[in-house]
């Protein structure tokens, strides 16, 4: 596989993962926004375990970055191919931290937490994700 390719299979997996990350808030906040939230007393817990979930992706952060690191050094060397792999496992396990603050938004439409503190966390994902984009200078 040449690493064009690689790297489109890398943007398409991101493409992927953002959306099923971002689809459950999107969804549950139209199919049960309006319902009667079910424990109103939970809406500032899971707003701030929300928030708290971001500090899970910075030693996610930090591997992928060496990981970033150690592909760029590999380019063009028989250790490339496994280069890119590990970057990929590595991101793999950082979106699921990632995704913590959105899918924390997505359980608590159902106590009736509002549109824009889920829109906060939703965003806090959107920009953790970006974060993960591999950058132009693999090329």
């Amino acid at each position: 596989m040449t690493r064009g390719e690689v790297r489109r299979r890398l943007a398409m997996e991101w493409w992927r993962q953002l959306a099923l990350t971002l689809a459950p808030v999107f969804v549950f906040s139209l199919l049960f926004g309006s319902a009667d939230p079910i424990m109103p007393v939970l809406q500032m817990p899971l707003f701030v375990a929300g928030l708290a979930s971001l500090f899970f992706s910075l030693p996610q952060f930090h591997a992928y970055k060496r990981g970033l690191i150690a592909t760029e050094k590999a380019l063009d060397t028989p250790e490339e191919p496994a280069a890119w792999l590990e970057l990929a496992r590595r991101r793999r396990i950082a979106f699921l931290a990632a995704g913590l603050p959105a899918w924390i938004a997505a359980l608590a439409v159902f106590v009736g937490l509002e549109a824009i503190p889920l829109m906060l966390l939703a965003i806090a994902s959107l920009i953790l994700f970006y974060l993960y984009r591999i950058p132009a200078q693999l090329h």
